[in-house]
């Protein structure tokens, strides 16, 4: 079954180190077959939230986020990769996923969390998942946690250590299995 998994990514900041994981998960599930666009907030570049997507009149809503509705909408799942900012999520994914809600609605979402320290943003991936099961895209049980992503990562997003590229495929192996199956019960009706 193809997907349609859009890759969430969350910092804007210019020596950013989360653009690595994103390129990464990126080409990990285009690897499986899948379409896998990156919703980068840098290229974005979203107003501080005033009004949600579905506060707009039909039409009128600014391009970018018509853009990411209309994706959203085809989506099968989400990966959000967040890093570790005051032990909490950084505010250009905050801005970023909170623009909609509807759109994330019976589909799964997988978290990707990372620090340069040892941790790898798993304090951000809790509050991550309380946001994601809110909006309607319950994250799964799984992360994909990438410590020292300096070191992990290359620039472009290649693996440097050989324990990511096993822990990406059994975390993608998770997140396919509930996209399908919420793909399924999404084409029968969902209850509201």
């Amino acid at each position: 079954m193809s997907l349609v998994v859009p890759v969430i990514l969350g910092s804007v900041r210019s020596d950013r180190q989360g653009i690595r994981a994103a390129r990464f998960l990126v080409a990990q599930l285009e690897g499986r077959g899948f379409e896998a666009p990156l919703v980068d907030p840098a290229e974005l570049k979203l107003p501080l939230l005033d009004r949600m997507y579905k506060e707009y009149p039909k039409g009128e809503a600014p391009r970018a986020l018509e853009d990411l509705a209309t994706l959203y909408r085809r989506a099968d799942a989400f990966v959000v990769v967040s890093g570790e900012y005051n032990h909490s999520i950084p505010p250009a994914l905050s801005n970023t996923l909170d623009h909609f809600l509807e759109e994330y609605y019976w589909r799964p979402s997988g978290i990707v969390c990372y620090s340069a320290g040892q941790y790898g943003g798993v304090r951000a991936a809790m509050q991550l998942r309380a946001m994601m099961a809110e909006l309607g895209a319950p994250s799964i049980p799984s992360l994909l946690p990438i410590p020292r992503i300096q070191k992990a990562l290359s620039a472009g997003g290649e693996p440097a250590e050989e324990w990511l590229g096993k822990a990406a495929k059994k975390f993608l192996d998770e997140l396919v299995w509930y996209a399908e199956a919420l793909k399924a019960k999404r084409a029968e009706g969902t209850p509201y």
